[in-house]
Formats: C-alpha cells, structure tokens, sequence
C-alpha cells in the first residue's frame, strides 16, 4: 500500500497508522484507517482555522470598523488640509499670533498712556495739578489693564470657546 501512494511504510509511523496485521517483519495497513486518519486531521486543521472557534475572537463588524476608522482617519486630514490652505491664503491666524499682536499692541498702547499726562501739561499749561493727578489714576488703571492682555486673551479666548458650546 505504501508504495502504491509514492511513500515509505516509515511514513504511517509517523502518521499514527495502527496496523491491521503483522506478520513476521511485515506490516499490513488497510486504506480505511489511513483515509479515517488523513481526513480527521484535514477535518481537525479546518475547525482550528474557522472564526467560530472559541479560541478565536473574532469581530463579525471588524471589516466595518476598519472602515469607519479610514472614514474618520481620511475626515481629519481633510479638515487639517483646508485649515492649512486657509492659513495660507491668509483667511486665518492661529490664536498664538493673535495673541502676540495684540500684546505687542497693548505694549504700545501703555507707553502712549504713560507719556500722555506729561504731553497734556506741556500743551495746556492752564490744567490745574488736581486735573492731572485725577487723569495720572485713571491712565494708571488703562495702562495696567493693557499690560496685562497678553495674560488675559488666553482665558478670554478659552470663555469665548466656552460661551459658543453652551450656546451650541
């Protein structure tokens, strides 16, 4: 039988085959056992690799959420490209230039402020010192206002986020 399949009588050792018979040094299989053996272990292969096994999990929805996620992954870089042309196009700032400009502004704006009661004594020499003291306060309370933007527009940008998603 071995020879009529093209293997060695070693073969159906390693196989597992039980002989039918022995007789002296020979050893006789018959096809039944080796066919019973070779399909129970194409049978055995097959349930390992099925997806219903409990070894396996296996996710029935995995091919749709794979999808969702290059749905999701393709989203985001389509909204990071347009918010790049729009940067480039010059539509928008980003919320740190913003804030630069306008501190650098208010920097200005303060050294106006500090220099303002002297240029209203120079040029209106009439005002009387209780005028310009009372100027001198206020202009002290609008220039350390302006000063302190540049702490201030971050918490400002983050109450304005705030009041669009309560509106929302």
């Amino acid at each position: 039988m071995a020879s009529s399949l093209g293997i060695s009588v070693q073969a159906f050792d390693k196989w597992g085959v039980k002989p039918v018979a022995r007789i002296g040094r020979s050893v006789y299989f018959d096809c039944r056992s080796v066919l019973d053996l070779k399909l129970a272990e194409l049978e055995a292969k097959q349930q390992s690799s099925q997806p219903g096994d409990g070894n396996i999990d296996f996710d029935p929805l995995l091919e749709h959420k794979r999808e969702q996620e290059e749905y999701l992954l393709t989203k985001e870089r389509r909204i990071g490209q347009q918010q790049k042309n729009e940067l480039a196009a010059r539509k928008v700032v980003p919320s740190e230039f913003a804030i630069f400009t306008l501190s650098k502004i208010a920097a200005e704006i303060a050294a106006i402020l500090d220099t303002l009661p002297l240029t209203m004594k120079r040029k209106h020499p009439d005002l009387e010192t209780r005028h310009l003291d009372t100027l001198m306060r206020e202009l002290a309370r609008a220039r350390n206002q302006a000063s302190g933007l540049d702490n201030m527009l971050p918490e400002l940008l983050d109450d304005y986020f705030d009041s669009i998603d309560t509106a929302a």
